[in-house]
């Protein structure tokens, strides 16, 4: 649990502090495995012979995946027309 929080904690400095749009769905990432690692230990604590908690962490990771392959075309997108990977620079959707 303690390992969770402190890759949470983590997760969340580096998504805050992070220019860099690469870096900032890395952090969060992180963060998606803190709470897989949670479902994981909460599961070995409160069940110790069922699978559930090893189930769900399997799909957390399949969507992750998925989620992060989509981030990642995005930011391909829009740095082919912005030349940039600053988060600062991303004001596409302002009038």
């Amino acid at each position: 649990m303690l390992l969770s929080a402190l890759l949470f904690l983590i997760g969340l400095f580096g998504a805050l502090t992070r220019r860099n749009i690469i870096g900032i769905l890395m952090s969060i990432e992180l963060m998606f495995n803190a709470g897989n690692i949670n479902l994981v230990a909460f599961n070995r604590f409160l069940h110790p012979a069922g699978v559930v908690g090893q189930a769900v962490t399997l799909f957390t990771i399949t969507v992750a995946a998925a989620e992060i392959v989509v981030g990642l075309a995005l930011v391909l997108a829009i740095y082919r027309n912005r030349q940039t990977v600053y988060a600062e620079d991303f004001n596409l959707l302002q009038g």
